[in-house]
């Protein structure tokens, strides 16, 4: 089948991989000049979520304030942030919780075994490292914490408890003072360089003939009986063409749209409206100060959700998300809110891993990230049958992209393989009936 992919970020690429390797001819499709610029360019390292930090549960925004909950929630009289917010909260609840993270725990491990495919076959090198440590500062959020433990446990991954001193002992750039509720290191998760993946990922489809588009924006989406199509924007810049009657429109047999926090408007122009949200998400990557201050494991605060990964010579930071309506997300952040957020990463390293990194020589990153209200991304199948997607995977875990074009690849070949309730939970229709 000839099948277009619309971004080129890792959704999109490890999109157009696995139907490439299940024998389609791939077209990818992507506004910028190259892969990895948009939201995956600022992506805060960790690979896949854990029951500790996935964007839903009992520890997300259980507090509204900015320093508690690590999102700078600003609704203003904006009821449908609120009902967003509200619809995520229900998730809190421990029994809500386990449920909803059964349904994206078989997409977690696909995502694990693709990854772990990838590196033995091609030796990928994406600067990985193993081990990632959890802390969380306050016995309340200790506590409310204690669901997500108990999965882990449920779940048999590999995982220590540890006290303070146990995480300083562990983890020397990690101070045990002031004193913090505890710890959890996960033994086998890891953390890597997300834009450089995509990278070595596309340099292996262009030896598999694997068609790159840059500089194009998909305008809209066109179907119409058993084909579909792509219609392209002029380019900025470009008079002749935006005065020009003519489309630029690229047909094929299949659609699959991964363009990140552009999917949402292009699914829309056919008349299916997804109550997905933009998350302003923040990164600061700063050298580091002291190599002997350096951790050795990627540190979370599991309760702001924020990431610090060391890649070589550099510091990583990411979280710090602006919540606001999808209005003001579509314009400049306002200098105070720019200034909140990342001083909440800056903070983060303050608190966690005080002397590593040199945060005034910090360089710093925004993109719109999207986030559903249930929690899981938006993939496979839609309404149409040949409109697929591969998008809303929220800040936590670029893994799980790659699993999910698995989960494309299999519906798109009519064998999908997957739970039931799993394929049920992922697919847009669920926000569409």
């Amino acid at each position: 089948m000839d099948v277009i992919v619309i971004g080129g970020g890792i959704s999109g690429v490890a999109t157009a991989y696995q139907l490439s390797a299940a024998g389609h001819r791939v077209c990818v499709v992507e506004r910028h000049a190259t892969v990895a610029q948009g939201a995956t360019y600022g992506d805060g390292g960790v690979l896949l979520p854990s029951p500790l930090d996935a964007w839903f549960g009992p520890t997300f925004m259980r507090e509204r304030q900015a320093l508690d909950s690590g999102i700078v929630y600003k609704p203003g009289l904006n009821g449908q942030v609120r009902r967003f917010v509200k619809r995520l909260a229900d998730l809190q609840a421990p029994d809500a919780f386990v449920a909803q993270y059964a349904r994206l725990q078989p997409l977690v491990d696909a995502s694990r075994e693709t990854l772990a495919s990838l590196e033995a076959e091609f030796g990928l090198e994406f600067e990985q490292k193993t081990g990632v440590l959890h802390v969380v500062r306050d016995e309340r959020d200790w506590d409310a914490l204690q669901p997500a433990l108990e999965l882990l446990r449920t779940l048999e991954l590999p995982h220590q408890t540890l006290t303070a001193a146990e995480c300083a002992a562990l983890e020397p750039s990690v101070p045990a003072e002031p004193p913090f509720a505890g710890g959890v290191l996960l033994e086998t998760e890891r953390a890597g360089n997300c834009p450089l993946f995509t990278k070595l990922l596309k340099q292996m489809l262009d030896e598999r003939d694997v068609q790159f588009r840059f500089g194009a924006e998909v305008a809209a989406l066109r179907i119409d009986g058993g084909r579909a199509a792509v219609e392209l924007a002029p380019a900025r810049g470009d008079r002749r063409a935006a005065k020009s009657r003519e489309v630029d429109v690229i047909a094929a047999d299949a659609i699959v749209v991964a363009a990140g926090a552009g999917s949402v408007a292009l699914l829309e122009r056919l008349g299916w409206a997804l109550p997905l949200h933009p998350l302003r998400f923040h990164t600061l990557t700063a050298p580091l100060a002291y190599e002997e201050h350096a951790p050795r494991f990627t540190i979370v605060d599991s309760v702001r959700r924020i990431a610090m990964s060391r890649t070589h010579r550099r510091l990583r930071i990411g979280g710090g998300g602006v919540l606001q309506s999808a209005q003001d997300t579509a314009r400049p952040l306002a200098e105070p809110l720019a200034e909140t957020a990342l001083a909440l990463l800056g903070q983060a390293a303050h608190d966690w891993i005080p002397g590593s990194a040199k945060i005034s020589a910090a360089l710093s990153w925004q993109g719109i990230k999207l986030l559903s209200p249930d929690g899981l991304p938006v993939v496979g199948p839609t309404p149409h049958p040949r409109i697929f997607t591969n998008f809303g995977h929220g800040p936590a875990g670029w893994g799980l992209a790659c699993g999910s074009a698995k989960v494309v690849a299999d519906c798109l070949g009519a064998e999908p393989g997957w739970p039931a309730d799993t394929l049920a939970a992922l697919r847009a229709g669920r926000f569409l009936s």
